[in-house]
């Protein structure tokens, strides 16, 4: 299809790699040369990239360049050993081929690649640390690039020693000094190893018990392991991701550093597009954005069975509003008077269409969390209200606990709600209704037992897995 597809451009000390990508992310067809100091001669070697990648169907194309770039703007800041700065790439690339350009960090564009089709995937909130020659880094926060006055994300210049080695940007200790790939290099020259040593040979050699090869790993990755600590700290990420040539090292090298305990956590993990995720990233992030997906977190349960304090908890800490059948109703039992049960679910019934209702309205991208007792109406029903809503991704977790405790937890508070709601003669029915309710199984279902200790991070991923499609069908918290 014409005009579907784009063009990354993935801009490295070593090569410059291509290729032609489609909006879904998968990679076409891909093209590499050597890379050069020369911008000049950098530039001639992307234009010969775009002219033999190009087949009729691409309409945009991006860059992912080292240094510090100005987005808004399009231009590059500072550069290391590629410097670009002085050139208007974009607007040369622009009116040699007359698609619109766009240009970005290379650890930005990596990170656009990882949270749309890789390990990020579902992800709202990510840490990414390239580790190459240098250290790249990029922050995904509510789903899009932060970039604050524009060039946020340095993450390579995190301070993990005053003392430490000189750095390029001026400062000194730069966890770049100690932590990246040139880095190791130094590391394992003063340890009198052989040049040609790699980082997977030394984890193999540590895992025989050389200590030489631990005290290396321990040199390169412990300064890692504080710039990590020091971010999930900072910015409370979903995950931190370990990207790069050397990020699967990096990641197994931090196996063997001792993690302290803290108030903080977040998981860490490598990331899965390996060096294709320059190429991808830039592509996606060229072409038009998609309208992103609605998703509904159904937290469900029968009557006093804890849903609402599992919704409150998983809001407070996503930040993911919530939908509350009896906030919407207990409003008009308030107002209305003389109401009774069969009323009471005709507004029932009207409460769970205000819910999706709302949900329709608000914007693409919107995660919801809906509390309610979904079973009190027929599956079909709630099927129709998800297709008119527009919801393209449910999850469900299943709140649950003894018949006879959540009996005991109605009774307890009926005096607390407006009148309307059943009153203490309900509680043998609800009872009854515990024991064999089920839940809706529309989606991924994760069971909370109510009377246990409710593991906030684990349902946390669990959902930003079900929620990116990558979790099992059910799993008990």
């Amino acid at each position: 299809m014409a005009g579907r597809n784009a063009i990354g451009i993935d801009i490295g000390g070593t090569h410059i790699r291509a290729a032609r990508v489609s909006p879904e992310g998968e990679i076409l067809e891909r093209a590499r040369v050597a890379s050069a100091p020369d911008p000049q001669v950098v530039l001639g070697r992307i234009e010969t990239l775009v002219a033999e990648l190009d087949d009729g169907s691409v309409s945009a194309l991006g860059l992912g360049v080292p240094g510090r770039v100005d987005f808004a703007a399009r231009r590059v800041l500072s550069g290391g050993y590629v410097d670009l700065s002085g050139l208007p790439l974009a607007d040369h690339l622009e009116a040699r081929f007359g698609w619109p350009v766009v240009v970005d960090n290379d650890c930005s564009m990596a990170l656009v690649a990882e949270a749309r089709v890789g390990a990020a995937k579902g992800a709202e909130n990510v840490v990414m640390l390239t580790i190459g020659t240098g250290i790249g880094g990029a922050i995904l926060e509510r789903g899009a690039i932060l970039r604050s006055r524009g060039t946020a994300g340095q993450l390579g210049h995190l301070n993990v020693d005053a003392a430490g080695e000189p750095c390029l940007c001026g400062k000194r200790g730069c966890v770049e000094t100690v932590s990246s790939g040139t880095a190791l290099g130094r590391h394992i020259a003063r340890a009198g190893l052989p040049t040609t040593t790699t980082a997977a040979e030394l984890l193999q050699r540590r895992g025989e018990g050389d200590e030489t090869a631990r005290a290396v790993l321990h040199a390169w990755a412990a300064p890692l392991r504080i710039a990590v600590d020091d971010l999930v700290a900072v910015l409370d990420p979903d995950l931190v991701l370990l990207g790069g040539g050397l990020g699967e090292a990096a990641f197994a090298a931090l196996a063997g550093i001792e993690k302290q305990a803290s108030w903080y956590d977040s998981p860490v993990a490598p990331a899965r597009l390996g060096d294709d995720a320059g190429v991808i990233g830039a592509a996606l992030a060229a072409l038009p954005a998609r309208a992103a997906s609605k998703r509904l977190v159904l937290v469900n349960g029968v009557p006093a069975s804890g849903k609402s304090g599992v919704a409150r908890a998983l809001s407070d800490a996503t930040g993911w509003p919530i939908l509350s059948l009896d906030t919407i109703k207990n409003p008009f039992l308030t107002e209305i008077e003389g109401v009774d049960r069969p009323f009471n679910r005709k507004l029932g019934r009207a409460s769970l269409r205000a819910m999706f209702a709302l949900a329709r309205e608000a914007p693409a991208g919107t995660t919801l969390i809906l509390d309610a007792w979904f079973g009190f109406q027929p599956a079909e029903f709630l099927a129709e209200l998800l297709g008119e809503a527009g919801i393209d991704t449910v999850a469900e977790l299943w709140c649950s606990a003894p018949p006879e405790l959540i009996g005991a937890r109605y009774g307890a508070r009926v005096t607390e709600r407006p009148p309307g709601h059943p009153g203490l003669d309900y509680v043998p029915e609800l009872v009854a209704l515990a024991a064999r309710a089920r839940p809706l199984d529309l989606g991924p279902r994760l069971d909370v037992d109510t009377t246990e200790r409710f593991d906030l991070m684990q349902t946390r991923q669990w959902l930003l897995s079900a929620l990116a499609d990558k979790a099992p069908a059910s799993l008990a918290a």
